[in-house]
């Protein structure tokens, strides 16, 4: 279907930077704390992305350790060698998507994963490097939105719920631009990879962008920018949750560890560190 003249989309597609390889998956390995070589202690290796997942990830490995489980943090920097590793044996579980995102990827992919329970929320929002407020937003603004599926219909409905665009009726949890009825400002809308939409920030007037990856940047690049719009964490169906192989979700193991992710140090540790960017699903 043609998109409306009303607006531009150009679509852009990067190649996934890793960080560092382990066994071909584009992923770093960090152990966690080292509890000797005492027989019959369990050990769950657990893949994440490294901002905010595997921070509170390791924020839960002390408690999970309590409990009688050891944790192997795997960091990986895209949304797709996670679910992929889980599917064929080389992790125990995952932490870093919501379950759009995974009902999704594993319809595409048919793989049977499944949500052991949610953790967190990064609301998704819109950041500027050039403009501090959204009535600023100029018209014809080149504004980039995450090219996969679900988080593109996400940044849709952020922009939308704003008044900068107008969705046909029912586009729902499935948006896309072609969904774009209406776009009073002109933006000009361009999917990109949403692990390099930091990086390109500065290039464009706007980006909707997804927590972990800003804050990675906020950390790593010393990105500056503002947040022009915010979206609502109430009822927002977006958690982050801890993701297992159909069948362990009830595995001993997989329980302890939830329990941790669930704690009370783990929401502490949460509200202390990330300000509002990320709060507490749970």
């Amino acid at each position: 279907m043609k998109p409306p003249a009303s607006f531009f989309i150009i679509p852009l597609a990067f190649a996934a930077v890793s960080i560092a390889l382990l066994v071909g998956t584009g992923c770093k390995k960090s152990e966690a704390p080292a509890i000797g070589e005492a027989p019959g202690v369990p050990t769950l290796r657990i893949g994440v992305n490294p901002v905010p997942h595997g921070e509170i990830l390791r924020a839960a490995v002390p408690v999970a350790l309590r409990d009688g489980v050891r944790i192997e943090v795997v960091e990986f920097t895209d949304y797709v060698q996670p679910n992929v590793a889980l599917a064929d044996g080389q992790l125990d579980a995952n932490y870093f998507q919501h379950v759009p995102y995974l009902e999704r990827f594993s319809a595409d992919r048919q793989l049977s994963l499944r949500s052991a329970g949610a953790v967190h929320l990064e609301p998704l929002a819109l950041y500027s490097t050039k403009f501090r407020q959204l009535a600023e937003l100029p018209e014809g603004a080149q504004v980039t939105i995450p090219s996969d599926p679900s988080n593109a219909s996400r940044a849709l409905h952020l922009l939308a719920d704003q008044g900068l665009l107008r969705l046909k009726e029912g586009a729902g949890a499935v948006a896309t631009v072609q969904d774009v009825v209406g776009n009073p400002r002109k933006l000009e809308l361009r999917e990109i990879d949403a692990e390099q939409q930091p990086r390109t920030l500065e290039d464009v007037a706007a980006a909707v962008i997804n927590g972990n990856y800003f804050l990675e940047a906020q950390k790593h690049l010393k990105l500056d920018a503002k947040v022009l719009a915010r979206e609502s964490s109430t009822r927002n169906p977006y958690a982050n949750v801890l993701v297992v192989r159909k069948g362990d979700e009830s595995r001993p193991e997989v329980r302890v560890l939830l329990k941790a992710l669930q704690s009370g140090e783990v929401r502490r540790f949460i509200e202390a560190q990330y300000g509002g960017a990320v709060v507490p699903a749970f």
